[in-house]
């Protein structure tokens, strides 16, 4: 297979990796709504937070837990090897969910991170079986909160649907690419990613 093409494939799962799209919607609605008004303290307070919930201590305790036992990389390609890092992110995103309703914040914001957190906790559950793509379910649960928001905000979001949907593809042509799942572990990561970031918005 073309060295270039993998090298993309690689890069691309890196940048669009699951954990950071909590806090791309943080700044998206920091940057592109009316939250833009709110003190930069208040906003990068909230960043910080989500940032060290969903990214910094998640990954220092699931390295941490690799060195401790031995582990590599690789071996988190493993099914049976990935349930301890689906648990460390699903008690931190409710821990950081749980800071941050002390803030007060509006459901549409919460949201985000309940969506997030639904969409760990069911591909842990699947993963018990199966192995599923959570690359793809983070890139499909920010098609799912992208289509809930366009009825939050009264938006025609075709131009942003398009492109994560063209994202989301990407994504998981990515994961074939370098083997880690197939073509229905793919779609299965998607589709739950889209029904749990659409649900984590809506639901009251």
């Amino acid at each position: 297979m073309n060295k270039a093409l993998l090298l993309g494939a690689r890069a691309f799962s890196s940048i669009f990796r699951p954990q950071y799209f909590p806090l791309v919607g943080f700044c998206v609605l920091f940057l592109c709504t009316y939250l833009s008004l709110l003190p930069w303290i208040f906003k990068g307070t909230i960043l910080l937070l989500v940032a060290l919930g969903t990214l910094v201590l998640p990954r220092m305790t699931i390295r941490t837990w690799r060195h401790i036992n031995g582990l590599k990389l690789h071996h988190l390609r493993l099914r049976q090897k990935r349930f301890f890092p689906y648990l460390i992110h699903i008690l931190f995103y409710a821990f950081t969910l749980h800071m941050l309703d002390r803030f007060h914040l509006p459901r549409y914001m919460a949201g985000i991170l309940v969506g997030a957190l639904m969409i760990q906790v069911t591909c842990a559950f699947i993963n018990l079986w199966w192995k599923i793509s959570m690359h793809c379910a983070g890139a499909g649960g920010a098609i799912g909160a992208l289509v809930a928001y366009s009825f939050i905000f009264y938006f025609n979001p075709i131009w942003w649907l398009s492109l994560c949907i063209l994202i989301s593809g990407l994504v998981g042509s990515s994961r074939m690419l370098l083997r880690q799942h197939d073509l229905w572990q793919v779609i299965a990561g998607t589709l739950v990613g889209i029904a749990c970031g659409f649900a984590g918005l809506m639901l009251p």
